[in-house]
């Protein structure tokens, strides 16, 4: 059974009592208050809602869409995340940044670094299948890339961090 509700608020983002929570599905389409164009920006519709129940997302990694209920902590990890968790993260305006583990040491480290020096960055690593060797995600927006040193990691941040449905909530 589903009720259809309205998008969360920071407030009620976490499950009722007895730990069940309602599905939702809210459209949320991707905005930003920024006109700038980075090159290989892919743009996606994305809708916003609760689940307890694992998603399969259309695209990899996900970039909106019905997510847990507990938004996954913006830092840095060295393992995989659960994708409803990160969604949740991207919803509340989070950067989430996806690398495999091939990546150089080197780039793992320059978004490490960048991770843990921001609030509204994710960063973890995907074990299988990720398009390219590093992927930056905002809510309903993608840009594959091939190094963190490449100039249009940061410009992608600097653009869509805090564009998310919920800014200003918690990551």
């Amino acid at each position: 059974m589903s009720f259809l509700v309205g998008a969360c608020a920071a407030e009620d983002d976490r499950p009722a009592a007895g730990g069940q929570t309602g599905s939702t599905a809210v459209t949320a389409p991707a905005s930003t208050t920024s006109t700038t164009t980075i090159a290989g920006v892919q743009t996606y519709p994305a809708v916003a809602g609760h689940s307890d129940a694992p998603i399969n997302y259309p695209e990899v990694p996900p970039v909106g869409g019905i997510h847990n209920p507990v938004w996954q902590q913006c830092t840095f990890y060295s393992e995989p995340v659960p994708n409803e968790k990160a969604v949740h993260s991207l919803e509340h305006g989070a950067i989430w940044i996806t690398y495999r583990p091939d990546l150089p040491s080197a780039d793992v480290d320059i978004v490490a670094t960048l991770a843990r020096s921001r609030k509204d960055v994710l960063a973890s690593r995907w074990d299988s299948g990720l398009p390219s060797p590093l992927v930056a995600t905002a809510w309903g927006r993608q840009l594959k890339l091939e190094s963190a040193r490449d100039p249009r990691l940061m410009q992608f941040v600097r653009t869509y961090a805090n564009q998310g449905p919920e800014v200003n909530a918690p990551c």
